[in-house]
């Protein structure tokens, strides 16, 4: 039976989300456990504020409540999170990993605190210098492509867009089930001499890491689904989820302006319900919900702070998959896959160096 850990004081709701979105995942999956963390008195204030004390205890052990003292707030620097909240909701859930109580945690509180906490508490795999933020991104062939990195590393070398490509593999292994996901490098052009210093670089390790790599990728192949992973470093990689967020927002907006300008366009509104509530449930952003954070020796899952009950039950979902297909474990041997391959590749480049200024190796 799956655990998952949840810190059910982070976001900008808390309790009003996290509550009802993990009793109704109880309720749609029963071979998982929840760990709820949180105040306890605040935890029972709202069983009874949401009516929804009844259906906690009809799951039984299956919810089990772990009280922590303090909360991360949303402003809250990450160093001061770290040092001075040692009870907070966040850092015993994340504890709870480590201890061998939880398989994954899920939290929607302060993405530079949770990043900062679980690399403290969990540590980086081997193979792995920074751990990245991916998401999934609704893609014109009906599912999704995952883009890495969203925003926990500005400055990335051309190691790092490797590693970000093991990982991204990895994970829509777990995710979708693909065996050998191609992987894509966003760049400004698809040719190999377009791009700088560092995405060239990175474009050579992984044609010789023995990923599926496909090349480079612009950024409308995210939505094409040309790729099934694309990887950017994390001040791209935030610039173009940000800028996506408000393009569909400001899409949403005008499609609503244009069918309640007139009586005519509400008629027609009407009449067009149905194909618009499926164009709403398909770009719908609370089903991409739950960023991972991966690269730990952990499971962990960023929610977005305002998501609502809804979104965070599908942020619960992505940590169960994860966890479930062995997300941790994967991204360890592709890691040391990748290492040999590479290696394989570089050995003979290095030997021929050898051997032309020492002719005595050949001889």
């Amino acid at each position: 039976m799956l655990r998952i850990a949840v810190d059910g004081m982070g976001g900008d709701h808390g309790l009003q989300t996290t509550l009802p979105a993990c009793l109704q995942f109880l309720q749609d999956h029963p071979a998982t456990r929840v760990l709820l963390v949180g105040r306890q008195q605040d935890i029972d204030i709202a069983l009874d504020a949401q009516n929804l004390r009844q259906r906690a205890l009809a799951l039984g052990e299956r919810l089990e409540i772990v009280h922590a003292s303090e909360r991360v707030e949303m402003d809250d620097a990450p160093a001061v999170a770290m040092r001075n909240k040692r009870d907070s909701s966040m850092r015993v859930a994340l504890n709870l990993i480590k201890e061998g109580r939880a398989d994954a945690c899920v939290s929607a509180g302060n993405t530079g605190a949770l990043m900062a906490i679980s690399r403290f508490v969990l540590k980086t795999l081997d193979g792995i210098d920074r751990p990245a933020i991916a998401s999934q991104l609704p893609n014109q062939k009906g599912g999704s492509t995952i883009v890495l990195d969203l925003g926990a590393n500005v400055d990335c070398g051309p190691e790092h867009l490797l590693q970000f490509a093991q990982m991204g593999s990895a994970l829509a292994t777990c995710l979708n089930g693909q065996e050998q996901p191609s992987v894509g490098l966003l760049n400004i052009g698809e040719e190999l001499i377009k791009g700088n210093d560092t995405v060239k670089r990175a474009a050579e390790l992984l044609r010789a890491s023995g990923l599926n790599f496909f090349g480079n990728v612009e950024g409308n192949d995210i939505y094409k689904g040309t790729t099934d992973v694309v990887v950017c470093d994390g001040f791209v990689g935030n610039v173009l989820l940000k800028t996506s967020e408000g393009l569909a927002q400001m899409l949403g907006q005008f499609i609503k302006e244009a069918f309640s300008r007139t009586l005519l366009t509400r008629l027609l509104a009407l009449l067009a319900y149905p194909v618009l509530s499926s164009f709403k449930a398909r770009v719908d952003h609370r089903r991409y919900n739950g960023a991972s954070l991966i690269g730990l020796r952990g499971v962990v899952v960023k929610s977005h702070g305002s998501a609502d009950a809804l979104a965070f039950g599908f942020a619960l979902k992505r940590a169960s998959d994860a966890a479930g297909h062995q997300l941790v474990e994967r991204i360890a041997a592709q890691v040391a896959r990748t290492a040999v391959a590479t290696e394989a590749v570089s050995a003979p480049a290095l030997q021929g160096d050898a051997s032309s200024q020492n002719p005595s190796v050949t001889a």
